[in-house]
């Protein structure tokens, strides 16, 4: 009778530990669950548009390609007005961050630079002039849009949006914060720097 006991004792301290180091395994497993699906989910929002700017110029279009057919069938001359609408922010892809699971904290290791994400246009055009023999073809008009708003796009760099979008990076990371605090995690970002004059770091 001794022996059933002693071995229901071992069996059952035996069984304990089992129990104890599976729960502990699938614990680990959840932990390394949750780091991917926060991190995923932060990319998911990938493109997050900060600032938002309004231009409105004038392209002056004149086909010289053909300069001496233009001499005789006449210039192809034309004035657009470009209104645009240009999308500043930052593309979340590019973040890189690590995990934590035993402090359960994702860390902030590297934050993009704002760029151009979107440029919506739309074109007017004034004093659009053809040669006797030279008319505007539809590859003519798909040229054109695509300069005029390569035109603006020039522009973007000095119209102080990406200064703008910048400044706002720290508002983007608190947002990526609340994302990860929703499972009970926190966001590491002090090894970052706001890339302005004085190279601040961003404390959190």
């Amino acid at each position: 009778m001794e022996f059933l006991f002693i071995g229901l004792a071992v069996g059952a301290v035996v069984a304990y530990f089992i129990f104890a180091r599976f729960n502990r395994e699938k614990s680990k497993l959840k932990t390394n669950e949750q780091s991917l699906v926060i991190m995923d989910k932060i990319k998911s929002v990938c493109k997050f548009i900060t600032v938002e700017g309004d231009f409105s110029e004038i392209y002056h279009y004149e086909n010289l390609k053909e300069k001496y057919l233009s001499l005789l069938l006449g210039k192809k001359k034309a004035i657009v007005l470009v209104n645009a609408k240009a999308h500043v922010g930052f593309d979340l892809s590019k973040i890189r961050m690590n995990s934590d699971n035993e402090k359960r904290t994702i860390i902030l290791t590297n934050f993009p630079q704002p760029e151009l994400l979107t440029v919506e246009t739309d074109f007017k055009y004034y004093d659009k002039r053809e040669g006797w023999a030279n008319p505007f073809t539809t590859s003519d008009l798909t040229d054109i849009n695509r300069d005029a708003k390569n035109y603006i796009v020039d522009k973007i760099p000095q119209s102080g949006l990406l200064d703008q979008a910048r400044k706002e990076a720290l508002d983007t990371i608190l947002l990526m914060e609340k994302i990860v605090e929703t499972i009970g995690w926190k966001l590491d970002y002090t090894a970052l720097t706001l890339e302005d004059k004085n190279q601040k770091r961003i404390e959190n």
